[in-house]
């Protein structure tokens, strides 16, 4: 098995209550997806992360169900836990670069308020004559 420099762990495509039994104050990214149909068939709908040691995926995810914006946008949600030697700046850097990619994404930016990475525009190259 092969060790992920980031991602400790990971849960995909989990129904809405699967969230209760995630470990306590787990640090990482977070997805919630809207399952479309009977097929295999998922929407994003908000990526967010738990970086900070007061609550962890869990409680977010618990905080996103309850909220009247958001809880009837999202049936399934998938976590990705860090290992605990990656920072919160670390953990912010990767739901940013996450967010940038969805930016444009009207289903996605319903939810998300920031749709950009800004960090990511001091890196960011253009390759000769190709834009955005």
């Amino acid at each position: 098995m092969t060790r992920l420099k980031f991602i400790q762990n990971a849960w995909e495509f989990e129904e809405r209550k699967a969230a209760r039994r995630l470990p306590g104050n787990t640090r990482g990214i977070y997805v919630l997806l809207n399952k479309r149909g009977k097929a295999d068939d998922f929407n994003v709908v908000y990526v967010g992360m738990a970086g900070g040691d007061e609550t962890g995926i869990r409680g977010r995810l618990r905080a996103h169900a309850s909220s009247i914006k958001k809880a009837k946008r999202w049936t399934h949600f998938s976590a990705f836990a860090v290992w605990p030697n990656v920072t919160e700046a670390e953990v912010r850097e990767l739901e940013g670069l996450i967010r940038h990619v969805y930016r444009k994404d009207r289903q996605v930016n319903l939810l998300n308020r920031q749709r950009r990475f800004k960090p990511l525009s001091k890196v960011r190259r253009r390759l000769g004559g190709l834009s955005r």
